[in-house]
């Protein structure tokens, strides 16, 4: 039959109680058969579930069948009527499985961290986040830093060049002979994020002092321990990657001191983390295959 792809729904982020954004492709197969590809997940206080969210639940009853990340969605579904359900599994750990095996080489970053340096990876980073690991960093020479803020604007390239102490360098002006001198290396441009967690020890997960952490799985595929702040209790897989002991949350400058010297101390500890933040990735892994082998093409 014929197929396409390419439909996308967007709910407005401005919507009141509207917490989470469905950006999916649909699959269309003839003319009236429509399939959410990418598996949701759906909370009670969505805008689905309330009395004034009718025109958002008849866009939902529109799909053919429906593909969630848990069952509790499931439930919320079949009190609105819509029955046409499948738990799969979160289709993202599939995508980061496949991220981490097109990962880009780069050379820079590679000869930055050398043979043997510590090297601790902050993605995403805001200011509050900044504030805590740049204070641990200046004071540990051991370790290294690569950062990747999530605001690269100049303003903001310059507040953290203001808060550092030890000598850096910014990607953009890198080069294989003053990244050698280099103990931050500040990722000024986008697209690379993805690639750079498996250069660390460790990796930090900015946006938890803010609105909420950004993606964990990006970094627990490598295989790495994974930190971020307080607020992740929206997130389902950042409070399963806690569950899994592959991941821990901190709340203030004395728990993330705390939590590095163990690291930077306790091989053993630092390993069987990293293990547990990406056997709990792979094991959450075929999602995609199991949406894929129930739609009739």
């Amino acid at each position: 039959m014929p197929w396409s792809i390419g439909i996308t729904f967007r709910f407005a982020s401005g919507v009141e109680h509207l917490p989470y954004i469905i950006t999916t492709i649909c699959i269309a197969t003839g003319s009236t058969e429509h399939a959410l590809v990418e598996s949701s997940i759906f909370r009670r206080e969505q805008i689905f579930f309330k009395w004034y969210g009718g025109t958002y639940r008849n866009v939902l009853k529109d799909f053919d069948h429906l593909f969630v990340q848990n069952e509790a969605s499931k439930r919320y579904l079949s009190k609105i009527g819509i029955s046409r359900v499948t738990v799969v599994g979160d289709t993202r750990f599939d995508r980061v499985l496949q991220i981490r095996e097109e990962a880009k080489e780069l050379p820079l970053v590679e000869k930055f961290k050398g043979n043997n340096s510590f090297t601790f990876v902050a993605g995403s980073s805001w200011g509050p986040d900044e504030d805590l690991f740049l204070e641990y960093f200046n004071n540990h020479p051991e370790m290294k830093l690569i950062i990747a803020p999530h605001v690269i604007d100049e303003n903001h390239l310059v507040e953290i060049i203001g808060k550092l102490k030890r000598p850096y360098v910014r990607y953009t002006r890198a080069d294989e002979r003053n990244v050698l001198k280099a103990d931050c290396l500040i990722i000024d441009c986008f697209g690379l994020l993805s690639s750079i967690y498996r250069y660390g020890e460790i990796a930090y997960i900015g946006g938890g002092f803010g609105v909420g952490i950004h993606n964990t799985l990006e970094a627990a595929v490598y295989g790495i321990p994974v930190i971020f702040g307080p607020k992740y209790q929206k997130f389902m897989e950042a409070v399963q990657l806690l569950e899994a002991k592959g991941a821990y949350s901190i709340k203030d400058y004395d728990e993330l001191k705390t939590l590095l010297d163990r690291f930077l101390t306790d091989e053993v500890f630092l390993r069987e983390t990293g293990t547990n933040a990406g056997y709990y990735v792979t094991s959450n892994a075929g999602a995609t295959e199991k949406i894929m082998h129930m739609i009739n093409f």
